[in-house]
């Protein structure tokens, strides 16, 4: 049951709220980059110059003479327009949110400034994504802004919760080393999300087709050029530019990372279930873990299914926001007065 102080009901609400269209926003990113919708409209915010997507027999000729180079796809063009209105709508949330918390002294105001902030970013790049078209870099950096807002969200959304007195059961000790393993994850996890943003923007997810290890003689084909982030200009990046090598080193890479995020999971999750008051966490890590692991295993074998690119994307994001809960619950603990945890204050380690 979450507990709320009676005079942030309604904006917790409106945090939780926006947190959902996030997700939503998240999810629809995912999609039309799969749907190869990212230059579903060669312009910005509009598109082929209009509001929405052309319709009308004038429309569409005004568009085909602005636009010779790029004939409209009204279905791939409605897939882009439809994620630009939602993260619209986003950032008009995030714009009351930020009224909201000023207007109450005693509402969190970093989160949501940095919040604003991100949301002034994000619509950077993603005029960029069109402007730069495709420019893995800034695809790449799109979906860390998004999965940035939706932590930013969550965190936010923790704050209002009335703090869990079930933390003051630990150790120092204990806190210390669950909030460094949990602040270690959450680091290897981006990590992880950026090499899996960094393989779809390079078009590197089909490259290798076996598991575990890729068919291609990888370790003679690795090419660490692969990861400059600033590539050679190119008149489009849609489809990829690198090579078949620097994307098979992509891939590769990726799944060692995927190993290297199982351990790192596991670690914590295991560190969770020795405090029985945090078994739940652990609970919905490893259950996250398994389903990540399967979507991404399906990836592979069933050539990158639609839905299951777009799920292994969202679950991705739980992956992160379930560890960014841990680290702030353990942080909050570990915050806590010294007389809370006086009987074994000797426990805490020195330095």
């Amino acid at each position: 049951m979450i507990t709320i102080n009676n005079n942030d009901r309604y904006f917790f609400y409106l945090v939780s709220f926006s947190f959902v269209l996030a997700l939503a926003v998240v999810a629809l990113g995912a999609f039309t980059r799969l749907t190869e919708a990212g230059l579903g409209c060669p312009d910005w915010p509009g598109c082929y110059g209009f509001l929405t997507v052309p319709e009308t027999e004038l429309e569409q000729q005004t568009a085909a003479a602005f636009f010779p180079q790029t004939p409209l796809e009204p279905q791939k063009a409605w897939n882009e327009m439809l994620h630009r209105y939602i993260a619209g709508m986003l950032g008009l949330f995030v714009v009351v949110i930020n009224i909201m918390a000023w207007r109450q002294p005693s509402r969190p105001k970093l989160l949501p400034v940095l919040l604003l902030v991100m949301v002034f970013i994000q619509a950077l790049l993603g005029m960029w994504t069109v402007t730069l078209v495709l420019m893995p870099v800034v695809v790449m950096a799109h979906l860390l802004g998004g999965f940035s807002i939706v932590s930013l969200l969550w965190l936010l959304r923790l704050q209002l919760q009335l703090p869990l007195s079930i933390i003051t059961n630990m150790t120092l000790k204990t806190l210390y080393w669950l909030r460094v393993a949990a602040i270690f994850s959450v680091v290897v996890v981006i990590s992880q999300i950026a090499l899996g943003g960094w393989t779809a923007a390079n078009y590197a997810a089909l490259v290798c087709s076996q598991l575990p290890i890729c068919e291609a003689d990888w370790l003679q084909l690795f090419d660490a050029k692969a990861f400059l982030l600033l590539q050679p200009q190119h008149d489009s990046y849609q489809y990829g530019v690198l090579d078949y090598g620097q994307r098979v080193s992509i891939h590769v890479v990726h799944r060692i990372g995927a190993m290297i995020t199982t351990v790192a999971v596991l670690a914590l999750a295991w560190l969770c279930w020795l405090q029985p008051l945090l078994r739940r966490y652990s609970l919905v890590l490893v259950l996250l873990l398994i389903i990540q692991i399967a979507l991404g295993v399906t990836n592979v074998v069933a050539s990158l299914p639609l839905a299951v690119a777009v799920a292994h994307n969202v679950t991705g994001l739980g992956l992160l926001l379930a560890m960014v809960t841990v680290s702030y619950r353990v942080g909050v603990g570990s915050r806590l007065p010294w007389e809370v945890h006086q009987p074994l204050k000797k426990e805490l380690p020195h330095g």
